[in-house]
């Protein structure tokens, strides 16, 4: 890490839909998947109006099977990790990027879904364990 510089994201959102999971040809799961967050903003006759955001966000691992497996559309989670913007070429030689958040910690936040028994990674569950 360059001395003075951090990338570092944390999303609480909604899931905008199941994730797709698929695995690399050495065999790692990739699971990838969009999360909505969302804020309120005074518009300029001063009214309150609501604004989503859509962040894309792709797992690898343990965790990106575990989201494949476990976490459905409208679920709330935690993400966090880094942003990092890809480049290719589309058919028509133009050049495409894509920001994405790679996650390094992940969980589901509120209600448990039902079939997965539970939740994977960090945040801390038991307010005992923060440092404040």
């Amino acid at each position: 890490m360059q001395k003075g510089s951090v990338n570092k994201v944390i999303l609480v959102g909604h899931l905008g839909g199941d994730p797709e999971s698929r695995f690399t040809p050495g065999g790692t799961a990739v699971a990838t998947f969009s999360v909505a967050t969302n804020e309120s903003r005074k518009n300029t006759e001063g009214n309150w109006e609501d604004h989503t955001e859509w962040h894309r966000c792709v797992l690898f691992g343990k965790q990106a099977e575990f989201a494949g497996e476990y976490v459905k559309k409208g679920q709330m989670v935690y993400v966090e990790g880094r942003l990092q913007t890809r480049s290719w070429e589309d058919k028509e030689g133009m050049k495409r990027y894509s920001t994405e958040v790679v996650g390094n910690a992940f969980t589901t936040l509120g209600r448990r879904n039902t079939e997965s028994g539970g939740s994977q990674s960090s945040p801390p569950s038991n307010d005992d364990d923060l440092p404040f």
